[in-house]
């Protein structure tokens, strides 16, 4: 009785794992854009954690955003801990309104309503807070006071942070959606097998 009771927790921590393993793979197959400053990235690392909140709770997801920052840090060598904490930060604001939505509706319009809020989230949210916080950090971090200024934040935040993250959210979302509809049978079967 008690192997059954614990045997979907078990599954479900090695699928967590597994998903935050296949993250950290999709995590370094980046590619900058041409306009935007070439340390802005887009990589599909939320997709693992989207399809883990999907299945289990929007906290699953978040457990797979930490596990793929976390392996990044050892395997990167902690160079710099403040982008991976932005990342992290970044990839819940995106997640956790996509979750939101469609364990409260179900369905391909709440995916897609989740999308839309959760690029909007994250692009408001990080711009907020690389203004506030990020940026200063980071200045402090390299040495670059200058950095700090109100003229060098706004012009990163306006020209740089906000259309990346409106620009990621739409490309991950684009990717997401025709997968998600290939997968939601898929995605219903394992909520029933694994969250019962």
């Amino acid at each position: 009785m008690k192997t059954n009771l614990q045997s979907p927790k078990l599954l479900k921590t090695i699928i967590l794992a597994l998903l935050g393993t296949i993250s950290l793979v999709l995590f370094f197959l980046n590619f900058p854009l041409p306009f935007l400053p070439p340390y802005l990235k887009i990589d599909f690392s939320e997709v693992p954690a989207l399809i883990a909140a999907l299945i289990f709770s929007p906290m699953a997801g978040v457990v797979v955003e930490g596990i793929k920052n976390l392996l990044y840090l050892i395997v990167s060598g902690a160079g710099d801990p403040i982008g991976v904490a932005s990342n992290f930060l970044a990839g819940v604001m995106f997640i956790v309104p996509v979750a939101m939505l469609y364990h409260r509706f179900k369905g391909v319009k709440s995916v897609v309503s989740g999308i839309v809020s959760g690029t909007i989230v994250m692009a408001l949210g990080m711009s907020v807070l690389n203004y506030y916080v990020i940026l200063p950090a980071y200045a402090w971090f390299i040495g670059a006071p200058e950095m700090a200024g109100e003229t060098a934040k706004w012009v990163a935040v306006s020209a740089g942070i906000l259309p990346f993250n409106l620009i990621k959210g739409i490309v991950v979302g684009l990717l997401f959606v025709p997968l998600f509809i290939k997968m939601k049978t898929w995605i219903e079967q394992k909520q029933a097998s694994l969250v019962s």
